[in-house]
């Protein structure tokens, strides 16, 4: 690897290359002040970074001695709770805490809505998201499970798309309802002194029970192109064509209903990428650059058709009182960076060591941002930056967050908390502490959430001593997690985020099953969450329903008002299987169903650099999976192993067994590489360690490994062509 010198950095050639000749130019930052910068923060907060994660092996080696003193006797939740504040694992409370943040968007502040989260280095697929703002309901319920099971193949079904009309013609009548009339009915849709005007076949011509959901209209008022509405903040497009193979079937001409969806989407730099070297990080910093300058784009082929996918632009509608009225046309996009845990080769500092690169992200996404801020602001009108945070533990690391950007705005001479931060409560030593990380950048943060697979993974690494954990389903109806999703929530409200900020929960997991999803997902605006995670943009259309359905703001003022207040004990009931008395099946099941995920999601990672992706479990059904649905996988068998519920023999022939099922599984992928009958490949050892060597990883993350392996791989890949 050909290296250069930049201010005692050893920077890798190519990304320099990129830095000097793409990120900077228009962002009026000179390239040596860049590198003079970056040097600065690397050895000046690199070995802060190295001490806060010193610190999080001390405080669980204490957990780990204290759990070894307790072997043998009943546990005692109070024990353990002082335990926790005694060795400054629970942080003592400094009180209420009140956020204060300026420079938000309403997208971020007062829309609620879906939230998609998309690999930065696929650039087909991050187009396609930052354009799922608008996206057909009509698509979204034919061409799903959505009406209870899938399109039969072949030409349009005329039954299915009437089906499909009918509920969406509902759908309407619920939110958007007429007086003394249906949408249902409707022949005809026209806007007259400013109001919606919609001839009904029984003759009648209807208005909207409030007229204050009238938004606006294309075309002529008498004979609209579409009729605009709006609830919760949300708009719903009804586009007329009566010539459309839709419309013409349609008494009024509706050739489709398109929802306001994907209000923001996370641009991912971590858990769904297979990044691992300064070639991977320039792919996706290059792809973040195209969507900063609006300049993205990606081939598709599409039924046997090529085209190039751009970005969207705004919509423009006439408003009722004859005045132009513009819509976004993008989601707004936030960036997550990696964590404090992982390195980066693509930097060396002056001791010849690798750069944290939480620390390299922080500096390039948010210099790759300036082409937004000072520029376009396609993005943020505020001209903020949105930056996700993940994997941080407590409130010291959060700080640390937040003193990084501070000294980034002043490198780039922005104003202080032009970054905003969002902190995911992912990790458990965060969500005993979630009030003091809020208070912590209480001036930039912008979004909190819960990611309940990753939490899971850390809640088996942080008990590993404790006992043999439940099966994972138990584990994930036990009342832990159900209390980590309320307090979650209550923290936000309390703290002042309800309105101010997003409070989001985690991903629906089976892209496929969208009918379970239209019925289960609804609980999260119930539950007081402005956003959550969706797998697509179809995902997207059809979870926007929710949120016209429940207006979230009179939940969190309902949770607020309540004073409710989730015991912290709860939380820290341990998910431990105590008296365990599985069946020899059960417990063969639990270890194939945790390996097979594990495998068919490693050898997608380290032999194809694929971050995230469908994977067919033990049952076939298509789940999103990504480093945190491995990191529960590895931490679940480690934990069994630990504790002598199943040994290493049955875990090895376990692990050939499901690499046989998962061969079989991806038969039909040309690029796929076998795993058996040699078990020797590269993603099979990595599997391997990350189930035998699980418990040593630091806080059971997968990364360490994943990195390793998929770096050899790209090497040998090298080496062979």
């Amino acid at each position: 690897m050909q290296r250069v010198e930049r201010f005692e950095l050893q920077v890798d050639a190519g990304f320099a290359d990129f830095i000097e000749n793409q990120a900077l130019p228009g962002t009026a930052v000179p390239t040596d002040h860049f590198w003079r910068g970056l040097s600065e923060i690397v050895h000046e907060f690199g070995p802060r970074n190295r001490a806060l994660l010193l610190k999080r092996e001390d405080l669980q080696d204490r957990i780990d001695d204290w759990h070894r003193e307790q072997r043998g006797q009943k546990f005692d939740p109070e024990s353990y709770r002082a335990m926790l504040g005694d060795i400054g694992y629970i942080e003592p409370s400094q009180g209420e805490c009140a956020i204060s943040v300026s420079g938000l968007d309403p997208e971020i502040k007062s829309i609620s809505g879906p939230q998609l989260v998309v690999p930065v280095t696929n650039a087909r697929f991050t187009v396609n998201a930052a354009n799922a703002r608008w996206n057909s309901l009509y698509d979204a319920l034919y061409g799903t499970d959505a009406l209870g099971n899938l399109p039969p193949p072949g030409e349009f079904d005329v039954k299915r798309g009437e089906k499909a009309v009918a509920w969406a013609k509902t759908f309407l009548d619920d939110i958007f309802p007429l007086i003394h009339a249906s949408h249902a009915s409707a022949t005809g849709y026209a806007v007259s002194d400013g109001d919606l005007a919609v001839a009904t076949a029984a003759g009648i011509t209807a208005k909207l029970r409030d007229g204050r959901q009238f938004a606006g209209f294309t075309g002529l008022a008498e004979c609209p192109d579409s009729v605009l509405l709006r609830n919760h903040g949300l708009h719903v497009e009804i586009r007329i064509d009566r010539a459309d193979s839709v419309g013409s079937r349609d008494a009024a001409g509706v050739a489709d209903i398109i929802l306001e969806s994907a209000v923001t989407t996370i641009i991912d730099c971590e858990d769904s990428v297979a990044v691992v070297d300064a070639e991977d990080k320039i792919q996706a910093y290059r792809n973040w650059l195209g969507l900063m300058k609006g300049e993205l784009e990606a081939e598709v082929e599409k039924q046997g058709r090529r085209f190039v996918r751009r970005l969207a632009a705004d919509r423009r509608y006439i408003a009722p009182d004859g005045t132009d009225l513009t819509l976004r046309g993008l989601s707004l996009l936030l960036v997550r960076n990696v964590g404090l845990l992982l390195t980066t080769p693509a930097i060396l500092d002056r001791d010849g060591n690798e750069i944290f690169e939480g620390l390299l992200d922080s500096v390039c996404t948010v210099i790759i941002a300036l082409h937004d801020v000072r520029e376009s602001r396609r993005n943020s009108r505020h001209g903020s930056v949105y930056v996700v945070k993940p994997k941080l533990h407590g409130s010291q690391e959060a700080a640390f967050t937040g003193e990084v950007f501070s000294r980034i705005e002043k490198l780039f001479g922005l104003p202080a908390n032009t970054v905003k931060i969002g902190i995911m409560d992912e990790e458990r030593r965060t969500t005993v502490n979630l009030r003091e990380c809020i208070r912590a950048v209480a001036g930039r943060i912008a979004f909190i959430n819960t990611g309940f697979l990753d939490r899971t993974g850390d809640e088996i690494h942080t008990a590993m001593e404790a006992g043999a954990f439940l099966r994972k389903s138990d584990v994930k109806a036990a009342d832990w997690l159900a209390a980590y999703e309320d307090w979650n929530v209550e923290c936000g409200v309390s703290c002042g985020l309800a309105g101010a900020g997003q409070i989001g929960k985690g991903m629906w997991a089976m892209p496929d099953l969208m009918h379970a999803m239209l019925k289960e997902k609804l609980n999260q605006p119930l539950a007081g969450a402005s956003t959550a995670w969706v797998p697509s943009p179809t995902a997207a259309v059809l979870h926007a329903t929710h949120y016209h359905r429940v207006c979230v703001k009179d939940r969190q003022t309902d949770i607020r008002d309540s004073n409710r207040r989730t015991d912290l004990a709860r939380i820290l009931n341990v998910p431990l299987a105590f008296d365990h008395h599985w069946s020899e099946d059960e417990i063969r099941r639990e270890v194939e169903n945790n390996l097979q995920s594990l495998l068919g999601y490693v050898v997608r990672w380290v032999d194809q650099g694929v971050g995230c992706s469908k994977v067919p479990d033990i049952s076939d059904t298509a789940l999103m999976e990504d480093r945190a649905t491995c990191r529960i996988s590895a931490q679940h068998i480690a934990n069994w192993l630990h504790h002598g519920v199943v040994d290493k023999p049955f875990v090895e022939a376990a692990l050939q067994r499901m690499a046989e099922v998962v061969d079989q599984q991806n038969q039909g992928d040309p690029d796929y590489q076998r795993i058996s009958p040699g078990f020797d490949g590269l993603a099979y050892q990595a599997a391997r360690m990350l189930v035998f060597s699980g418990r040593d990883q630091p806080s059971g993350y997968t990364e360490p490994i994943l990195h390793r392996f998929r770096r050899k791989a790209k090497q040998q890949a090298a080496q062979a062509y």
